[in-house]
C-alpha cells in the first residue's frame, strides 16, 4: 500500500473544493483533510489502487504517454467516422441548425469530458465503464457497465469494417466480392490491435490524422472545383425522425468518451488530460465545421455519406486510398480499449499484467480476435454507414457522451448541489447533460429504427458492392 500511494503523491494533484467535487460517503475529517491540501483518491473507493500499479521494473509498461500521445490517440479516435457522415447532415436539417447543433453539442462534450476526468481524479482505480458502475451500484452495475462499454465498442469496430468495404469497393471498382474484403479487413485490424500499450498505439495515430485531414482536403477541392454552384439551403423542412437521425451522426462525431478513462489511465501524468481534451475539442469541432460547410455548400443536397463519395469518380478512389490508415487505426484504437477492459478484468492484480508470458499474449490475442469476428458480424449485418451510425449513437453514444456525465457530477457533488449559486447553476447544467442523454437515446432509437426499417438498399450478408 505504501508503493500505492506513492503512486498516487507522483500523479494526482493536491486539489480544492474548486477543483474536484467532495466525495458524499467520507466523513467531515476526512473532507478537512483535503480540503488542507490531501491528494484526491485515499478515501472510499478510491483506496483499491490504481489500476496498473507500480510500474517499476515492469516488462510491460502502461502508464506511459505524455498528454500529447493522448491528443494524438483522442484526435485519431475521434476523428474518423464521425467527420464523414456530418455534411449529409446539413443537407437533412438545413446549414445554419447544422452548424449551431455542431458548435452546441462539441461544446457540451468538453464539459462532459471534463467531468470525466474530474471523476477519475476523485477515483484513481476507475479504468472503464466497469469500475464507474460498481461505484454507483456494486457488482450489478460493474457487469451491466462493462457490458455496455464493449458492446458499444464493438459496435464502432464494426463500423470501421463497414467502412473498410465501402473504401475498397469505391478503389478497386467492386474487385471481388464484399464479404471477401470484410475478412481481408478483419485480418488487418485484428493483427494491428496486438500491441498491448495505448502509446504504442499513438504513433500509428499520428499517420492517421494526416490521412483522414488530407483525404478531406482533397475532398473539399475536388466538389469546389466540379459542383461550383449547386443549391443549398439554410433551414431546410424535414420530418422529425429524419431531422433527429442526423443529430445522431453529430452525437456519434463527439462519442469517443467511453474510451476516455482508459487514455486518462495510461498517461504518466493524469493532469494534463485536460490538455489533451482542449486539442481534441479544438481540433475536431473546427475540422467537422469547416468540412460540413465546405462539401455540403458544393456537393448541395445530394452529398453522399460517408462524404468522400462526393467527389468525382477518380477523386473519390484517390481519398479513400488516403483515408485508409484513418479508418483502419481508428478501429484499431476502439479494439484496443475493448480488449483492455477484458484483459485487465481477466489479469488485473496479477503478473500477467506486466509480463510478456504464453498466457499473457494468448489471452490478449484470443480477447482481440474474437471482439473482431463479433464487429464482423455486425458490419455484415447493418450495412448501411448512416443507419450503423445513427443506431450506435443512439443505443451508446448518448449515454457515455452526455447523460453518464450529468450523474456522474451529481454523485461526486451529492449533498452541495444547493451550496452556493455557481453550485446550483452546474446542478441544472448536469440535469440538462443527463436529459440530453436520455432524449437521444430514446429519440435516435425511434428515428434509428425507422430509418433501417425503410432503408431498401440494406443487402445483409452480400457480395454486392456497397462501393460509392
Amino acid at each position: 500500500m505504501a508503493a500505492e500511494r506513492n503512486i498516487y503523491k507522483a500523479s494526482y494533484p493536491s486539489s480544492t473544493d474548486s477543483d474536484l467535487p467532495r466525495d458524499h460517503t467520507v466523513d467531515e475529517e476526512k473532507h478537512a483533510n483535503r480540503d488542507a491540501g490531501e491528494p484526491q483518491g485515499y478515501d472510499g473507493m478510491a483506496n483499491t489502487g490504481e489500476v496498473f500499479g507500480d510500474e517499476t521494473d515492469k516488462q510491460v509498461k502502461y502508464r506511459t504517454m505524455k498528454w500529447w500521445h493522448a491528443a494524438l490517440v483522442m484526435i485519431a479516435e475521434t476523428i474518423s467516422l464521425g467527420i464523414l457522415s456530418l455534411p449529409s447532415t446539413l443537407a437533412a436539417v438545413g446549414l445554419v441548425p447544422g452548424i449551431i447543433l455542431i458548435v452546441g453539442l462539441g461544446a457540451v462534450s468538453t464539459y462532459t469530458g471534463y467531468v470525466f476526468w474530474q471523476f477519475k481524479m476523485r477515483y484513481p482505480h476507475v479504468h472503464n465503464m466497469a469500475d464507474v458502475g460498481e461505484i454507483f451500484l456494486g457488482p450489478i452495475g460493474r457487469e451491466l457497465g462493462g457490458f455496455l462499454q464493449n458492446v458499444y465498442l464493438v459496435f464502432i469496430m464494426g463500423s470501421h469494417l463497414l467502412t473498410w468495404t465501402i473504401a475498397l469497393n469505391t478503389i478497386t471498382g467492386h474487385a471481388t466480392c464484399t464479404i471477401v474484403w470484410s475478412v481481408v479487413g478483419l485480418i488487418l485490424h485484428a493483427i494491428l490491435t496486438f500491441p498491448r500499450t495505448l502509446k504504442n498505439v499513438s504513433y500509428l495515430s499520428i499517420g492517421a490524422f494526416i490521412s483522414i485531414f488530407s483525404a478531406v482536403m482533397i475532398t473539399m477541392i475536388s466538389v469546389g472545383i466540379s459542383r461550383p454552384d449547386p443549391h443549398v439551403q439554410a433551414t431546410v423542412a424535414v420530418s422529425f425522425a429524419s431531422a433527429f437521425g442526423s443529430v445522431m451522426n453529430i452525437i456519434f462525431a463527439f462519442g469517443g468518451h467511453v474510451a476516455f478513462f482508459s487514455f486518462i489511465s495510461e498517461l504518466k501524468d493524469p493532469r494534463e488530460f485536460p490538455k489533451a481534451l482542449y486539442t481534441l475539442q479544438l481540433v475536431n469541432t473546427s475540422l467537422y465545421i469547416i468540412s460540413a460547410v465546405v462539401i455540403y455548400r458544393f456537393a448541395g443536397p445530394s452529398v453522399a455519406s460517408p462524404a468522400l463519395g462526393s467527389a468525382s469518380h477518380v477523386v473519390r478512389k484517390i481519398t479513400y486510398g488516403i483515408s485508409l490508415p484513418t479508418i483502419v487505426v481508428a478501429g484499431v484504437i476502439y479494439a484496443h480499449v475493448a480488449s483492455k477492459y477484458v484483459y485487465v478484468r481477466l489479469f488485473r492484480g496479477t503478473r500477467h499484467m506486466h509480463e510478456r508470458t504464453w498466457l499473457s499474449w494468448g489471452s490478449w490475442t484470443a480477447i482481440l480476435t474474437v471482439l473482431w469476428i463479433i464487429a464482423w458480424i455486425i458490419a455484415e449485418s447493418v450495412p448501411v454507414f448512416n443507419n450503423l451510425v445513427g443506431l450506435i449513437a443512439a443505443l451508446f453514444a448518448s449515454w457515455f457522451t452526455y447523460g453518464l456525465a450529468g450523474f456522474m457530477w451529481i454523485y461526486l457533488n451529492w449533498g452541495q448541489l444547493t451550496k452556493n449559486w455557481k453550485k446550483v447553476g452546474l446542478t441544472v447544467v448536469n440535469v440538462i447533460c443527463f436529459i440530453i442523454g436520455a432524449a437521444s437515446c430514446g429519440l435516435g432509437l425511434w428515428a434509428s429504427g425507422l430509418a433501417i426499417s425503410q432503408d431498401e438498399s440494406s443487402a445483409t450478408w452480400s457480395c454486392a458492392n456497397n462501393g460509392v
